[in-house]
């Protein structure tokens, strides 16, 4: 349970924006998202060594650049 304390006189957009922020960092939607539906261990494998190929390749292109 997320809980935003309000200061006397602070603009509820503030606060909102804070909520917001701290709702993001706690990667909650993510996590929803992903037992929505199974996936098997191997795609999301596959999908791990694919992000990084890609980095690994910007990475390289930088240094030659």
């Amino acid at each position: 349970m997320l809980i935003i304390p309000v200061k006397d006189g602070e603009n509820i957009d503030r606060a909102l924006k804070r909520f917001k922020r701290k709702f993001d960092k706690t990667k909650t939607m993510k996590q929803l998202r992903d037992r929505k539906n199974f996936t098997k261990p191997s795609v999301k494998r596959r999908a791990i060594v694919q992000k990084a190929q890609y980095i690994q390749g910007i990475r390289t292109e930088e240094e030659q650049g």
